[in-house]
């Protein structure tokens, strides 16, 4: 699970990073932020196109409890 900011650069540096290593990171979108909404969503979205599952902070532990 990956929380924090900035979107564009420290969220987004440790997905691909975890993509790399071979995990599928769950980006929490609820718990990043960024400067300005824009570089936010657009990251959000590559994100969940190509290296994370990205979803709501109580989606993600709903998934995760059903473990």
């Amino acid at each position: 699970m990956v929380a924090g900011a900035v979107t564009s650069g420290c969220v987004r540096a440790s997905v691909v990073d975890a993509m790399q290593y071979g995990f599928r990171p769950f980006v929490l979108s609820d718990c990043v932020g960024d400067r300005a909404i824009g570089p936010h969503d657009a990251n959000l979205f590559d994100m969940a196109q190509k290296y994370a599952a990205v979803m709501p902070r109580d989606e993600a532990l709903e998934i995760l409890g059903a473990l």
